[in-house]
């Protein structure tokens, strides 16, 4: 990764102090926080021109993106490799345009690419796949050197398909082919791929296939072979250049090449290279030019710096993309590279080991810069490049020197990975450990920086770093600072962040606000089921509000709709509608439900004041329910673990899934859906078995406990609405309901005790039958009757012996008793009947839980028996109405006759509750589903026999009925041997049938020849046909309908026991209910009912042993005794799992991964130890020498011994010689270099010029320094009073040096300067450029920096404190083009006391005052600057005076605070450029250095914080 050099300061700031290098940002290149990637291009239009979606990328392409062409051939003195004439482009005459041959306007003239190369659109694009390799094609395209970054970002993101990425990684290093260790190979591409792939990072390379490029490509290709699908691609991209790549012709496709077919020829190459099938994406570039390497350099640079400016967004978390380059091995642009990363702020990793100039850096990087010497860097130099050690000459070693300190002074941007050292082991944590070592250093108050570092942990979803690096001692997290992270973790779908936010101390009951919830809803996936759902809801809202203009917004009660119809309608609304009074909502209309992440900043949702939150009734269940929509497993289990109220959580997140299974069209999503049902009905079963293992009467309450949180629905009632089936099997369930089913008597009495009691209920008093309640033990109580007679098995019974007899005089009416006139027998039935439609009547109106007519009625409908009784009681008043018509009497018998095989089929119902016959009675079920299909197949085979034997036989058959059954009656007796006698004309007579079909009892005769008597038909065909139907229907049909059967039987019969439980429910549910008096006299009880309900307004209530309101307390209790059971099963299952053999092998195999791992570090920590050893001793010894040197030294002062008695001590240097792991001990930078630092940067701010090299121990002016040629540079200046332009004696001699010259005062704080040739010198030492540079005078330029402070008080007045320190609050201004604060100083005019900055920021009439202000202050610093703008012979010295505010009341304060002009510095107002703004003392305030360093000294004099 190559960075511009021409890097650019902003705005001048010639009258500012302690001017930064820093970055340029481009404002009009910078999204929004609230822009989204997908609208990047309208934030631009004026950098990019809009793209329609509709154009094909072969249209738009070669419209926008161009490619440069040399249009003027100029012979070269050179020949190309095969010894042909070549153009100075480095193209031969063939390889150029027609009209480049030609003669020429600019003929005669130099070759000038500037003007000779023009750009032409693009004729290479499209997808690339390399000739030979089964890769994926990939993607390149030809572009101009000069193309925009934007443009370049907008076709990869748009056309290309590409997802912004979280992280961009720039590879760097040697072009060439170089050798690497094994193990650190397999470490860096293990670790690479590792850090791309887990963060959703691009890859950017130069694309070769040599050198690093090769090194990162293989590793690309190794994840492709051993990773699955679902892992994701790679992006690496290769940025090259164009005309050095070989069999680029293949390449040209004027319209796009869909595929160009590529071929990799490493040994025909030449100078050229070929492109690294491993890559991804192709970035072609082109300056016109052939052979010419680093082309791409600029642009590539470019590429990187414009998307690391872009922010990208995503859970309502927005950040800037951040960048890191990684090094390895390289030679001198690979050092440019690094240093330009570095001062432009990019932090960089260097592989240790990996050769060159990434281990030259590694050795130095732990030094303190003193030691960084030219001696050091030449001798290392000399080490890893021996082969070209000779050609560096002494300039090239000096600047290398001066960049390696410059690189090694911002330690927080340098990481050096070393194998087995360190305690690192991979480069994926290196990477991310790097970028977070470089975002600490950032100016930001301590939140925003942890919080910064956050977001970028939950951006890579690197779960790891953000445990290892960020939940440390270091940072106490509040629970509070976590809330917008855990939303953004919720919306991506990272459910390891939300699980260690959760450990952290984030509690759901006050992280789930209302506007959360919107929020989260807000974002929910496009592809999502429910999200359709919600559309389709507020759609109908708007279409019922049509009045409305504006579109409806989405509030909680239309999630709550969409629910209720996935919950079932025995739910009550889970968020009802709210009053507008209630709370306040946030403004979401509806073309925010296209639900774009970006739609609210989860920031300003938590910074709301508190007094208008509103939170929910349970948390817990709403993020449940938001991740069970969404299908996401993991989250959801999260949750749940979280959940009190866990078993009615469980089953009604099995409903919701069930039912959104059934809609879902992706059949892999409803699988997964059914799948995660099952789960949650598991989990459900798997508390409730260690509740019921506790204690069976609190676990049978917890299943009737009426649920707020669930809609007042109970967790039997969400089983059955669920159909789990297998919960409702469960033992302890089903010894509820048989408790329910006995009602208060024992469930230890026999049947043939319950009937014998019925026949004759005096032996109630005998203590034939035992009851539960004590109370009902003695034996003469009344209670005893009515507590036998309301038990639901009972009112079964008597039901039962009430239906028997009810048949049996119904067919005794049929056969014996039915006369013209109804007999009193069948007046009884008509009574009987008219009970069973009384009560069918009250279950269609039983309503206890409030639904609703439509809903009960659709709930009774959809009940096959109900549906059956309803027909057979219609079937009998459509019989009894003619039977009561005398002419229509024997129909009316006929149909009251069908009409009771209708009620004999109800018998089946009534059996289900037999353990015995219930279970048949579902396969039966089953298997009429499998007759009904059967039937379709065998009415093909019956209809077509029918149909050819009838037309065969049969001359125009005209009547109906006998052409019925020849087609279909004969048809289907046959199958059961029934063959019709004259089919073969063996039996033909014509006896037995009608000539001509006149006889209505006869059939129409065959076939038969002119005398009648023999058959004329075919009989051969006939029989033919017999046997291939007798074929098809009796031994084919038949025996797949046996088949068919079997099956059904073997599958039904695992399961028939679970589902006779699930429906054995139904059954006790409604004799639960029924009155204890059976049909007819059941009349008594439905009056009594109507009585209650119409005259006295009592509504119905369903029994509390079916649903059960507890009190507050009770409820609360028994919630907290269903948590720790949760607890423990939670633990049971973490038990189980460790102790399944697939956990234990694969538990196994990581401990043994580990040990091989320790053992190939053994050798390296051994030979690591034995190292520090030495080098403690060489310590050592050095200090003794030291020791010894101070010993004779003072002894040899103090007259002791003579000069020829003292031992020679070993030289210094030779104990301080540098080592490569003497380097290594070296941690911490010592406190200051000594010298300037900024005011020696290579490049000069505001001006491509560049510095001459100055290394450390060059800065003083004493030091040899025989090369040091500086440029000179003076910049022409506005302003009136300023020296001279120009390096000519003559104009400067005029300048009167360490006086006051005039209205400037060129005398030094440090004393009288030299003045060399007549030019000042700096005080402070060589900065590698002479003249006055950006500056307005020779020698110093004098600023004043006002220090304007006062206490940081909280609401209450009184001081805040941190670390026991009190809080100090600094004035600091800012322009609008500057990206640092300041304080508000700088020059001032000549005779002026005030700065020129700080007039600008107060108004005219306190100037005076302030001046005041200024000379009661206190003086805190006074001398030179270390300016970036500083040269030899100019430079900038300051006074700092602290202007201190004591009191809240103070006048002078309250008089500051009204006369300065106060400014947004987020506006943009155009008359003024400088805000003001109050902020805390602190070190990382974003202030310039120097700045800081005086407000450091303003700290100390006051006892603050710093």
């Amino acid at each position: 990764m190559e960075f511009l050099d021409g890097r650019r300061m902003g705005a001048e700031q010639e009258e500012g102090f302690g001017v930064e290098a820093r970055r340029v940002t481009d404002l009009g290149m910078v999204p929004t926080l609230r822009q989204s990637n997908s609208s990047l291009h309208r934030s631009r239009r004026h950098l990019c021109p809009y793209i329609d979606k509709q154009e094909n990328l072969s249209s738009w392409i070669p419209k926008y993106i161009m490619k440069k062409e040399c249009v003027y051939f100029v012979e070269s003195s050179k020949l190309s490799d095969a010894g042909k004439v070549v153009c100075e482009c480095g193209y031969t005459r063939e390889q150029h345009l027609e009209v480049a041959t030609k003669p020429h306007t600019f003929q005669g003239k130099e070759w000038d690419p500037k003007k000779h190369v023009e750009e032409m659109p693009t004729d290479a694009f499209g997808d690339i796949v390399f000739t030979g390799l089964s890769q994926k094609a990939g993607k390149y395209v030809r572009v101009s050197q000069d193309t925009s970054p934007c443009m370049i970002y907008q076709l990869m993101t748009q056309h290309w398909g590409l997802d912004a990425p979280n992280l961009l990684i720039s590879v760097t290093g040697g072009a060439k082919n170089f050798n690497m260790k094994l193990r650190l190979k397999s470490i860096f591409r293990r670790g690479l791929v590792k850090v791309a792939q887990t963060t959703g990072a691009w890859i950017i390379t130069g694309g070769s296939h040599t050198g690093v490029m090769k090194q990162v490509g293989e590793a690309v290709r190794d994840f492709s072979l051993s990773s699955s699908c679902k892992e994701g691609e790679v992006i690496t991209i290769g940025v090259a250049t164009w005309g050095t790549i070989h069999n680029r012709e293949a390449l040209i496709h004027p319209v796009g090449g869909f595929p160009a077919e590529y071929i990799m020829d490493e040994e025909g190459q030449g100078n050229l290279t070929c492109l690294d099938s491993n890559h991804s994406h192709f970035i072609l570039v082109d300056d016109g030019t052939h052979g010419q390497y680093g082309v791409e350099i600029p642009l590539r640079t470019s590429l990187e710096k414009f998307i690391s400016q872009q922010t990208k967004e995503r859970g309502g978390v927005a950040i800037k993309i951040p960048i890191v380059c990684v090094v390895l091995e390289g030679g001198p642009g690979t050092l440019h590279t690094i240093y330009n990363a570095i001062t432009n702020g990019t932090p960089c990793v260097i592989v240790e080991g990996s050769g060159r100039v990434a281990d030259v850096i590694a050795q130095v990087a732990a030094l303190p810069i003193s030691e960084i010497t030219i001696s050091l860097i030449q001798q290392k130099l000399s080490i890893f490049f021996q082969e070209v050690f000779e050609t560096f000459t002494e300039n090239r070693i000096v600047e290398w020197t001066k960049k390696i300190q410059d690189i090694v002074r911002r330690r927080q941007l340098l990481t050096i990975f070393r194998e087995g050292k360190d305690g690192q082991q991979d480069v994926d944590v290196a990477i991310l450990q790097a970028l977070l070592k470089a975002s600490r250093s950032q100016d930001h108050s301590g939140h925003e920086n942890w919080d910064h570092q956050l977001k970028l942990a939950v951006a890579w979803n690197r779960v790891d770093i953000a445990r290892s690096e960020i939940f440390t001692d270091e940072w106490q997290w509040k629970p509070a600072d976590l809330h917008p992270m855990m939303t953004a973790a919720l919306i991506s779908n990272k459910p390891e962040f939300v699980r260690l936010f959760l450990e952290n101390g984030v509690r759901l009951k006050e992280f789930v606000t209302w506007d959360t919830l919107l929020c989260l809803y807000e974002n929910l996936e496009p592809s999502c089921l429910f999200h359709s759902k919600l559309q389709k809801v507020l759609a109908e809202e708007h279409e019922r509000l049509a009045c409305a203009s504006a579109a409806p917004r989405l509030c909680m009660h239309h999630v709550a709709q969409v629910l209720r119809e996935l919950l079932g309608d025995s739910t009550q609304l889970l968020y009802p509608r709210p009053r507008y009074s209630d709370r306040p909502r946030l403004s979401l209309s509806m073309s925010h439900i296209k639900f774009n992440p970006q739609g609210v900043s989860l920031r300003s949702l938590y910074k709301r004041s508190t007094d208008h939150v509103t939170f929910t009734i349970d948390p817990v269940r709403d993020l449940l329910i938001w991740a069970i929509i969404q299908n996401r497993q993991e989250l959801a289990g999260i949750i749940w673990a979280q959940s009190q109220d866990c078993i009615a959580a469980a089953l009604a997140s099995s409903k919701i899934l069930k039912e959104l299974s059934k809609e879902e069209e992706d059949t892999d999503s409803s699988e997964e859906m059914l799948a995660l049902a099952d789960e949650f009905e598991h989990r459900a079963i798997g508390v409730f078995t260690e509740c019921y293992r506790k204690d069976e009467e609190r676990a049978q309450k917890l299943l009737v406990r009426v649920s707020e949180a669930w809609g007042k629905a109970t967790c039997l009632q969400l089983a059955l609405e669920a159909k789990d089936m297998k919960f409702v099997s469960h033992g302890g369930i089903q010894a509820f309901l048989t408790k329910v089913w006995w009602g208060q008597l024992s469930v230890d009495n026999s049947l043939w005790q319950v009937i014998l009691c019925m026949l004759a209920f005096p032996l109630l008093f005998t203590g034939l039958i035992s009851f539960r309640e004590k109370r009902l033990q003695a034996l003469c109580r009344p209670a005893r009757i009515r507590a036998f007679f309301n038990a639901p098995v009972v009112i079964f019974h008597l039901n039962i012996l009430s239906y028997f007899a009810f048949l049996c005089l119904f067919a005794y009416v049929l056969m014996v008793d039915f006369q013209p006139s109804p007999s009193w027998c069948e007046y009884l039935i008509y009574l009987w009947l008219f009970s069973l439609v009384c009560e069918e009547t009250r279950q269609l109106f039983y309503d206890p839980d409030g639904c609703g007519l439509k809903k009960m009625a659709f709930l009774y409908f959809s009940d096959f028996w109900n549906k059956l009784d309803v027909g057979a009681i219609l079937l009998f008043i459509v019989g009894l109405t003619c039977r009561l018509i005398p002419v229509t009497l024997y129909p009316g018998r006929i149909i009251l006759s069908l009409d009771f095989i209708m009620f004999c089929l109800r018998l089946m119902h009534i059996f289900t509750v037999s353990k015995t016959l219930g279970p048949k009675i579902i396969i039966v079920k089953r298997m009429m589903k499998d007759v009904f299909f059967f039937l379709f197949l065998l009415a093909v085979w019956v209809v077509s026999f029918g149909v050819a034997k009838q037309a065969i036989l049969i001359h125009n058959e005209s009547r109906v009925d006998w052409i019925f059954r020849g087609v279909v009656y004969h048809s289907y007796l046959t199958i059961f041997g029934q063959i019709p006698t004259y089919i073969d004309g063996v039996n033909f007579s014509m006896d037995q049938c009608s000539p001509n079909g006149t006889d209505p009892y006869k059939p129409k005769c065959p076939e038969s020849d002119w005398t009648g008597q023999t058959p004329a038909f075919p009989e051969w065909l006939t029989v033919t046909l017999l046997c291939l139907y007798l074929l098809f229907a009796n031994i084919l049909l038949l025996n797949l309908l046996i088949a068919m059967f079997n099956y059904t039987f073997q599958e039904v019969q695992e399961h028939t026991d679970q589902i006779w439980k699930f429906q054995r429910h139904d059954l006790i549910e409604e004799y639960h209910g029924r009155p204890p008096a059976p049909p007819p006299l059941i009349l008594f009880s439905h009056l009594q009912l109507l009585i209650k309900r119409i005259v006295l307004k009592i509504p119905a209530k369903r029994h509390k042993q079916l649903k059960n309101k507890l009190e507050k307390n009770e409820e609360a209790a028994l919630l907290c005794w269903e948590l720790y059971l949760k607890e423990n099963y939670l633990q049971n299952q973490q038990h189980q799992h460790k102790q399944r053999p697939e956990q234990k092998i694969q538990d196994i195999s990581e401990k043994v991964d580990t040990m091989v791992s320790l053992l190939d570090m053994d050798r390296v920590k051994r030979s690591g130890s034995m190292e520090q050893r030495l080098i403690s001793l060489e310590e050592q010894v050095s200090q003794t020498a030291r020791a010894l040197h101070w010993i004779v030294t003072t002894l040899k002062e103090s007259g002791f011994g003579s000069e020829a008695g003292v031992l020679t001590m070993a030289s210094q240097r030779a104990f301080d010689e540098p080592d490569a792991e003497l380097n290594i001990r070296r941690k911490a930078e010592e406190p200051g270099d000594g010298y300037h630092v900024n005011a020696r940067h290579l490049l000069y701010p505001n001006a491509r010029i560049m510095r001459f090299p100055v290394p450390n121990e060059k800065v003083p002016w004493e030091a040899e320094f025989l090369i040091y040629d500086p440029p000179f540079y003076t910049a022409e200046k506005s302003v009136a009073l300023t020296d001279p332009v120009g390096d000519t004696a003559e104009p400067l001699s005029k300048i009167s040096y360490n006086v006051v010259d005039g209205p400037t005062d060129r005398r030094s704080f440090h004393g009288v300067y030299v003045v060399q040739y007549g030019l000042p010198l700096n005080p402070m030492g060589r900065t590698g450029l002479r003249g006055r540079g950006s500056l307005n005078w020779f020698g110093p330029n004098h600023t004043l920096q006002p220090v304007i402070t006062r206490w940081k008080r909280n609401q209450g007045g009184a001081i805040c404190r941190k670390s026991v320190r009190k809080m100090l609050e600094v004035l600091v201004m800012k322009q609008s083009d500057s990206e640092h604060w300041a304080l508000p100083g700088g020059p001032r005019e000549p005779g002026e006391m005030l700065p020129r900055k700080l007039k600008q920021v107060l108004r005219q009439e306190f100037w005076v005052p302030f001046e005041t202000l200024l000379v009661q202050g206190t003086e805190v610093y006074k001398g030179y600057v270390d300016d970036p703008r500083n040269t030899d012979n100019a430079w900038i010295e300051t006074v700092a005076v602290s202007i201190h505010f004591q009191g809240q009341n103070d006048v002078e304060l309250k008089r500051l605070e009204e006369n300065l002009h106060t400014h947004d510095p987020k506006e943009s107002t155009c008359g003024l450029k400088i805000s003001t703004e109050w902020q805390v003392v602190d070190s990382r305030i974003p202030l310039y250095t120097n700045h800081k360093t005086i407000l450091q000294k303003v700290a100390s004099l006051f006892g603050a914080h710093f």
